[in-house]
């Protein structure tokens, strides 16, 4: 059993604001904008930007995710339906209000007729890709390829908008070495579930409700299927400890927080991006 929990220390914690993410190569990072994440953030990359632009792609990012996955919208639009999109195979493109674009593309199925409008975090259709099935496209295994498309029609990188900040300078945890969660590691969290989840509290290792909503959507696609309400139980930590278990965790998914469990989550949180 991996036991263990949140002690009260790490909730006796001074305050510090929240940064606000400035512009990316004179254009508004898209994290700055109210109502935008990167639904994908939990899954492995399988397909970097720069892996597609050296074979030839005008650029994107592959998530590895098994078919079926349900997609759910990067922020709040129109959705369009294209399919057997060429080598993207089914797409669907979600127009914001700013004028930009999402697109996902290697779909096995549509859920929403064209456009309907839809919300952050919405589901917008199902994940494919694999080899030769209807709607995969070019795809030789099952994922999901994300890009974006500026108002002038100009494929860009997602992750430049959502992660490319200044940022708030934040340091590493060491709860990535001593299992125990405090301040660093729950500021380091909270700038996370900002840029990618909706967060929108101040970035003071103090979680609270608005924290653990935040945190609730963050582990959406790792198997937790719960209310967003901001009340972690054991479906909710068990949804962490999965994405702990892409970063080293390999303990039971019993939704009982411990040392192993939270070294599991600090090596994700302490991603460059995320300071």
């Amino acid at each position: 059993m991996d036991n263990g929990g949140i002690s009260r220390r790490t909730l006796l914690q001074g305050t510090v604001a929240a940064g606000v993410v400035t512009a990316v190569g004179g254009t508004a990072a898209l994290a700055a904008v109210p109502g935008f994440h990167n639904p994908f953030s939990g899954y492995r990359v399988t397909g970097t930007w720069q892996d597609h632009i050296n074979r030839g792609s005008l650029g994107g990012i592959d998530y590895g995710m098994a078919v079926g996955t349900t997609l759910r919208a990067a922020g709040g639009g129109t959705v369009t339906n294209t399919p057997n999109n060429g080598t993207g195979g089914h797409t669907v493109t979600i127009r914001h209000d700013n004028g930009y674009r999402t697109q996902y593309m290697h779909l096995s199925q549509f859920l929403l007729a064209n456009g309907t409008r839809v919300g952050m975090g919405d589901p917008v259709g199902l994940s494919g890709g694999a080899a030769g099935a209807p709607g995969s496209g070019s795809s030789t295994g099952p994922h999901v390829h994300w890009h974006m498309i500026n108002p002038s029609g100009t494929r860009i990188n997602p992750l430049t908008f959502l992660g490319s900040s200044p940022g708030t300078g934040l340091p590493k945890t060491s709860t990535e070495q001593d299992g125990v969660p405090g301040a660093v590691m729950w500021k380091r969290a909270q700038n996370w579930l900002r840029l990618e989840h909706g967060y929108t509290g101040p970035i003071d290792g103090v979680p609270g409700t608005n924290t653990y909503a935040a945190l609730q959507r963050g582990v959406r696609g790792h198997g937790y299927t719960g209310p967003i309400d901001g009340v972690m139980g054991p479906n909710s930590w068990a949804g962490v400890q999965r994405l702990a278990a892409g970063w080293g965790y390999t303990g039971p998914i019993d939704g009982v927080m411990g040392p192993n469990s939270w070294r599991g989550f600090a090596r994700f949180l302490n991603q460059d991006k995320y300071d």
